[in-house]
């Protein structure tokens, strides 16, 4: 269990907070909320106090014997600001302790978070973003506003992200703390990064077809993980339902066919490119117009094709040296060959640079939070590394930034 600190400032977007400290206690971690008197202006004290099972204040001047102002940041295991308003982050960055949460601000000593929320304009603003800059250089995580519907009819950058998010940067910030300095350093800003997600679909007929498990939720912790790091980042998503991350460009295919060619556009340029999807090997060599008919108790005989090999088409097809093209290798070992043999065949075969290798099954890896991988490249094999999706997707875009840095 974590002790976290949840800062709330004056903001619309005060609500959704409410579902973040949902989900952080939901899964068992100690949360005091610290909002803004503002903040109360939005969500009332009661609320907070009732969703976190704990006293809620807003100035040092409450309960001073217990110095709240010092102890709340020094004994945290995180601070996440949820909404930071402009006035928020400039009260921040300029070092101003005028309420309970700024002071907590300036004695934390574990990761801090702000997910900042407010107009376009004052997003945008050039104060607004020297702050952020502040902030970020003092090693502060700043996660970037996804774009939408804001108060009443306008629309743009500035949305605070949806919960589900709001948390699973907290997850993976307390999971691993490096995650908090590669967030602030930004180490990926300037890169463009091509992703593909999901699981493809052969039609067999208008209703049915050959498919895999692939949930795609890991290419969706990698467009996660390399926009919190500052990258520009296309996604290529294949029958995934779930939402995709904040400020991703999406394209949504449905065959192998349709992901090799929109994978081929995305990476045309990407300085960083992973196949996460899970291509169908297979499809039906006809595909028929109106659904096929049960005929008595007869089977039915099904002429399969082979599908473009995507990971083999876009190593052969690229032409930037410094481009790396990540591979995934979802295998399933056997008597005669061990996962590692598998992935290393895959490696030489497909001509990518990095290997994500892990082993699938009933409970295994598609539709699962955790997972176990190696990676390998030319110039070996690395240790199995095991944890969230969303933590090891932070393992893998640091492999791929080593070997861009390395040429």
């Amino acid at each position: 269990m974590s002790n976290i600190i949840l800062g709330v400032s004056g903001g619309i977007a005060a609500y959704k907070a409410c579902e973040l400290l949902r989900r952080l206690v939901g899964n068992g971690h100690d949360v005091t909320v610290v909002p803004t008197d503002a903040a109360l202006e939005f969500v009332g004290v009661s609320t907070w106090a009732a969703l976190s099972g704990k006293p809620v204040h807003t100035q040092v001047w409450d309960d001073v014997h217990l110095v709240p102002h010092v102890m709340l940041g020094k004994d945290a295991d995180l601070v996440y600001v949820a909404p930071a308003t402009a006035d928020l982050l400039a009260r921040a960055a300029g070092g101003r302790a005028d309420d309970l949460l700024t002071n907590v601000l300036l004695t934390a000593r574990s990761p801090v978070v702000f997910a900042p929320a407010m107009h376009t304009e004052m997003w945008l603003h050039p104060a607004t973003q020297a702050n952020v800059a502040t902030l970020r250089e003092r090693g502060y995580v700043v996660v970037e506003p996804d774009s939408g519907r804001l108060t009443g009819p306008d629309s743009g950058p500035g949305r605070l992200p949806d919960p589900v998010e709001l948390f699973a940067v907290a997850a993976v910030v307390l999971a691993d703390p490096q995650v908090a300095d590669r967030a602030a350093s930004q180490d990926l800003a300037g890169l463009t990064v091509a992703v593909s997600a999901g699981g493809t679909r052969e039609h067999l007929d208008p209703v049915r077809f050959l498919g895999n498990s692939s949930s795609g939720l890991m290419g969706w912790a990698l467009a996660r993980a390399a926009g919190l790091r500052g990258a520009s980042v296309r996604l290529v998503a294949a029958n995934v339902t779930a939402l995709p991350p904040p400020n991703v460009a999406v394209q949504h295919v449905t065959s192998t066919a349709d992901l090799a060619e929109a994978m081929t556009v995305a990476a045309k340029d990407a300085d960083l490119v992973v196949m996460a999807a899970a291509p169908a090997d297979f499809s039906p060599a006809r595909a028929s117009e109106t659904k096929i008919k049960k005929s008595g108790y007869a089977g039915l005989q099904i002429d399969l094709v082979q599908t473009p090999d995507v990971l083999a088409g876009l190593a052969s097809e690229r032409t930037d040296p410094g481009q790396v093209l990540v591979g995934f290798a979802a295998e399933t070992p056997d008597a005669e060959h061990s996962l590692l043999d598998l992935g290393r065949a895959k490696l030489r075969r497909k001509g990518c640079d990095l290997l994500v290798l892990n082993e699938v099954g009933r409970g295994l890896v598609f539709g699962q939070p955790d997972s176990a991988i190696t990676l390998l490249s030319t110039a070996g094999v690395g240790p199995t590394i095991t944890g969230s999706k969303d933590t090891l997707a932070h393992r893998i875009w640091d492999a791929a930034l080593g070997l861009r840095l390395a040429r």
